[in-house]
C-alpha cells in the first residue's frame, strides 16, 4: 500500500501542497514583500529539495505580424532546501523579498503574480500562485501628476518586447497618452517609458507629432515625425511637486511639437 501511494505522489495524487500567504498584496516597486510559505505533507514522507518564490509577468513580442505574450521570471529567493515532510505534517516558513524597482505596476492589464514552487525529485512540483498589486513609487506618482496637468489621457499600458532598455530584464513597460488639451492638435500620442535611479527618476518619451501639410504627410510617412528623448528628474526637481514638473515637461515636449 505504501508503495502504491508514492507512485500517486509522484504524479500528484496524495502528495505535499503549498499555500504562500502574504502580509499585504499590494507593494510598491522596489519594495519589500512579506508572508508566510506553508507547506503540508501529503499521504507519504517527501524529500523536497527546494522551496523558491519567483516574481513573474508577462511581455508581448511581435513574431510573424502577430503579437505573442510570454511569461517572464524578473525576480527569485530560494526559501528553504534539504527539507523532510513526513505524511501529513505543516511546516510554516516565513520569507521576505525584494520587488524590483523595475517591476511593471499593476495598470490596465499588467499581471504580476507570485509562484511558489516546490522541488521534488521524481515527482511532480506542487505549485501555487498569487497575484500582486504594484503600486508606482511616490516619483513615479509626480510625474503621472504632471501629465495629467498637461491634459494627456493615459490610453494604453504594456509590457513590449525592448532587450536593449530593459537592463537585463526582455521588455520595457510603456504608458502611451494622447492629448487632449495643452498639446491636442500637434501630437497623436506620447509614450512614456519610466527608469529608476535611486532617488532619481529618469524618463525615455517618444513624442508622435501629428502630420500637417505636405512636409508633415512625408515625414510620417519616412518615420521621421517620432523623436525619442532620455530625461531625468533629479530627486530635487521631483520634490519640487507636480506643477514644477508638469513646467519642467512642458518645456521639454513643446522643443519637439
Amino acid at each position: 500500500m505504501s508503495m502504491f501511494k508514492k507512485v500517486l505522489a509522484s504524479v500528484g495524487i496524495g502528495s505535499a501542497k503549498v499555500d504562500t500567504r502574504l502580509e499585504e498584496a499590494q507593494i510598491v516597486a522596489g519594495g519589500t514583500l512579506r508572508g508566510v510559505v506553508s507547506v503540508r505533507g501529503g499521504q507519504v514522507e517527501q524529500q523536497i529539495d527546494k522551496i523558491y518564490i519567483y516574481v513573474k509577468t508577462q511581455y508581448e513580442k511581435e513574431d510573424n505580424d502577430r503579437k505573442v505574450t510570454h511569461e517572464v521570471e524578473i525576480a527569485r529567493i530560494l526559501i528553504t532546501e534539504g527539507l523532510l515532510l513526513q505524511a501529513g505534517e505543516t511546516r510554516e516558513i516565513p520569507f521576505e523579498m525584494t520587488v524590483p524597482e523595475r517591476a511593471p505596476v499593476s495598470y490596465r492589464n499588467t499581471p504580476v503574480w507570485l509562484m511558489t514552487g516546490l522541488d521534488i525529485k521524481m515527482a511532480l512540483d506542487p505549485s501555487d500562485h498569487d497575484y500582486l498589486e504594484v503600486l508606482p513609487s511616490d516619483n513615479m506618482q509626480v510625474v503621472f501628476g504632471a501629465l495629467d496637468e498637461l491634459g494627456f489621457r493615459l490610453r494604453e499600458v504594456s509590457n513590449e518586447y525592448a532587450p536593449r532598455l530593459g537592463a537585463g530584464l526582455p521588455f520595457v513597460q510603456e504608458f502611451e497618452y494622447v492629448p487632449t488639451r495643452e498639446f491636442r492638435g500637434e501630437l497623436d500620442e506620447l509614450e512614456v517609458m519610466f527608469f529608476p535611479r535611486g532617488d532619481n527618476l529618469e524618463l525615455y518619451l517618444q513624442i508622435d507629432r501629428r502630420a500637417r501639410g505636405l512636409g508633415g504627410f512625408l515625414s510620417e510617412a519616412m518615420g521621421t515625425d517620432e523623436s525619442f528623448i532620455r530625461v531625468t528628474f533629479t530627486s530635487n526637481d521631483l520634490r519640487r511637486g507636480v506643477h514644477a514638473v508638469a513646467s519642467q515637461l512642458h518645456q521639454l515636449i513643446s522643443r519637439y511639437s
